[in-house]
């Protein structure tokens, strides 16, 4: 069975190129195919595998400019993609992976976080939400265009995977899909560890966009007065930084060993975002640590909420997306023992072997079922 791997964009760290990485030891063998590739600014791991790019690669030296120049010549170099000659095509995806070119003849399995934001969620971009006039009607048109090629793209699909049930629904809703599979995104337990004497700090683990709400932890820690590190990098760094009063640090481009080190030693982990998933949870947990967490979306899958026994719970939840819920949760936390052990377990009900067993099972049902 020779299978082909596709994903959007391998320019960043994020909890999908985690998953790539899942997929690829699952199916050793596999060929690499994305939109563009920065070997800096993703996993180092990927350096030992060969990644086939599309001809946005000579363009698409930022993640800045990748975005920029994605429509339309983003969607034109993935459509020229070529990926023939294989049994089975496995799609990461949320907004280009589909548009390669693949045999008719081929089994695909499209694993989708969420629907392309851009096309089916617009608000979620400040760039959208800031424009008017002409620049608005501009992005109207461009989303329009990108819904109808995306929901096209999508009925190549022959069987569809998604993270949860708040993402599958989306995919229905977006894609007329009805039949989906959920296997949830892997936590890599054994790249964490639990320390006995953790640090008075709080830790946010991010990329700096504006969906991801990292200024609301900001302005809760300034008030708040605590430490917090901030872990990431994205377009609002700079805006973030400002933002900062002196016990806020931020850090970027550490190594897993560095990032494993500040997970372990954090008091808790803060995720003020609506995230479709999320796997920095899952990776504070790994670590024995809790989370504070905006309580919607992928959290509400993957956390066991406080109510009134902290040693059977594995984060805190805030019910509104204001500086004065945070930091209500941030004080009842300072209140709390949680058990560092129950925590650990949660966090391996989502290990890489579990992600790994449940997809190959899948593909190979699927595939054995064809021939």
């Amino acid at each position: 069975m020779k299978v082909a791997i596709v994903h959007d964009e391998l320019m960043r760290r994020g909890g999908a190129e985690q998953v790539v990485m899942t997929m690829l030891k699952t199916f050793p063998q596999a060929d690499v195919f994305t939109l563009a590739y920065n070997p800096d600014g993703t996993y180092p791991e990927y350096r030992d595998y060969k990644i086939r790019t599309s001809k946005l690669q000579f363009l698409s030296k930022s993640v800045k400019w990748m975005q920029r120049l994605y429509f339309p010549f983003g969607v034109m170099a993935m459509k020229a993609l070529d990926v023939h000659g294989y049994d089975v095509v496995l799609i990461s995806n949320t907004h280009s992976a589909k548009y390669v070119n693949i045999d008719a003849k081929a089994l695909v399995f499209i694993y989708t976080y969420t629907p392309f934001r851009l096309a089916w969620n617009p608000t979620s971009y400040s760039q959208y939400n800031n424009s008017s006039g002409i620049s608005r009607w501009i992005f109207d048109r461009v989303v329009s265009v990108l819904r109808k090629i995306d929901k096209k793209a999508a009925q190549r699909g022959d069987y569809y995977l998604g993270m949860t049930e708040e993402t599958a629904q989306r995919i229905r809703d977006a894609y007329g899909v009805t039949d989906i599979k959920l296997i949830p995104p892997d936590v890599k337990t054994k790249n964490f560890h639990i320390s006995n004497k953790p640090k008075e700090y709080y830790l946010l683990v991010s990329r700096l966009e504006y969906y991801k709400k990292a200024d609301l932890a900001i302005e809760a820690f300034n008030k708040l007065g605590l430490k917090l590190i901030v872990v990431g990098n994205g377009t609002k760094a700079e805006e973030l930084k400002q933002l900062a009063e002196n016990n806020i640090d931020f850090r970027k481009g550490l190594s897993s060993e560095e990032l494993a080190e500040l997970y372990a030693n954090c008091k808790a982990l803060i995720f003020p975002q609506h995230e479709d998933y999320g796997i920095t949870p899952l990776e504070a947990n790994a670590s024995g640590r809790p989370v504070i967490a905006y309580g919607v979306g992928g959290v509400l899958e993957t956390m066991i909420p406080y109510t009134n026994d902290a040693t059977k719970a594995t984060a805190i939840f805030f019910k509104e997306q204001t500086i004065e819920s945070l930091i209500e949760a941030v004080k009842l936390f300072e209140m709390l023992e949680f058990d560092p052990d129950f925590i650990r377990a949660n966090a391996e009900r989502f290990d890489e072997n579990v992600f790994q067993e449940e997809l190959k099972k899948f593909v190979l049902k699927k595939y054995n079922e064809k021939k």
